[in-house]
């Protein structure tokens, strides 16, 4: 395993920037998510990491060697795509072993490595098999045993669950979870799904626009979001947020503290939000809702707020308001959110 530094990394194509100035540290055996949405950069740096795009300006480095220079078959990472990409005619114990052979290892160091990655994913019984006797998920492990024979520094996954299907995505991140622990190794995930870096990951890089928006635990970007676009992107249902000049009730709710801090953006998960009974003149937030999606003991309530603002509460009582009808919704001052006018967390995070 490797510790990667990625120092003043700048790609374009042509006039069209993707990102620049771009710095990040992953330090040896971390599990990094790239997350962000599509066009945000998270795809080609992973490439520019592998060796398969050419950077515009920056370093990227392996402990304290530049890899820049080098071709992608000697950076020492093994990438796993969307795509498997498995040989339809190999059997799954030549499709492991191909870049091996490639190489020039011998049969045995060959065979020995791929029945270690095949018992590490527990596909030794899949050996014979050719990928068109194989499930998705069974092509997927093929497909990440064929990374883990060559023994990389750096394993580096593009979106490697996106063409599974829901049950199957679920036990894949387990998977991923377990052999991260097994082998220890660095490992660099990119998704647009929130709920794979924030169940697998140890720490989620979060781009936009090819600016890296917060770096952190999955914990940490979730309680404390660095400005408005993470508050939004991480959590679902997506936190509220609403303007203080319009909802000057709420400023007074959590008390001085937002007019202290200069924030004009005041934000509330929809889990934090409690709906009580019919609003009264009196009431700091007042919402009306017209679709409830039931999730079993979850509720999911959409509506809008007497402003006219879009406003979503979720519930865990198993109990649905009554729709049409103007209801006062409450929540505890120090569960919120502020930004200032740039979008920025204030300082001093939630508040009082």
């Amino acid at each position: 395993m490797a510790h990667v530094s990625i120092e003043n990394l700048g790609k374009s194509y042509g006039a069209t920037p993707v990102f620049a100035n771009l710095d990040l540290d992953i330090e040896h055996g971390e599990f990094i998510a790239l997350l962000g949405p599509s066009g945000c950069g998270k795809s080609t740096l992973l490439r520019c990491i592998a060796g398969l795009e050419q950077i515009t300006a920056g370093d990227i480095r392996y402990d304290d060697s530049s890899i820049v220079e080098l071709p992608p078959s000697d950076r020492g990472a093994a990438m796993v795509f969307q795509s498997y990409a498995l040989y339809p005619h190999k059997t799954v114990r030549d499709n492991m072993g191909f870049a091996l052979k490639i190489a020039k290892q011998p049969p045995e160091q060959i065979a020995e490595r791929v029945e270690a990655a095949a018992r590490i994913l527990n596909i030794t019984q899949l050996l014979p098999k050719r990928p068109r006797e194989l499930s998705g998920g069974q092509r997927q492990r093929v497909a990440i045993g064929r990374a883990i024979v060559r023994d990389p520094k750096v394993f580096l996954f593009d979106e490697p669950l996106s063409n599974l299907d829901a049950e199957l995505r679920a036990k894949m991140r387990v998977e991923l979870s377990r052999l991260h622990r097994k082998i220890d190794a660095t490992m660099i995930y990119v998704t647009h799904d929130q709920i794979e870096a924030m169940t697998m990951a140890d720490r989620i890089v979060i781009l936009h626009e090819g600016k890296i928006r917060q770096s952190g635990t999955p914990q940490e970007v979730f309680d404390r979001p660095a400005d408005i676009f993470v508050a939004r992107f991480i959590g679902a249902p997506a936190m509220n947020l609403f303007p203080l000049s319009r909802y000057s009730e709420l400023g007074g709710v959590v008390g001085g503290q937002a007019q202290s801090l200069g924030a004009e953006t005041l934000g509330i998960r929809p889990d934090e939000l409690v709906v009580g009974g019919k609003a009264t003149p009196s009431s700091p937030l007042v919402a009306r809702f017209e679709v409830i999606e039931s999730l079993g003991r979850q509720k999911l309530l959409h509506g809008e707020t007497s402003l006219g603002d879009e406003i979503t509460v979720s519930t865990h009582d198993g109990v649905a308001p009554e729709t049409g009808v103007d209801l006062e919704l409450s929540f505890e001052p120090g569960k919120v959110h502020l930004f200032d006018k740039n979008g920025n967390r204030c300082p001093d995070g939630a508040s009082a």
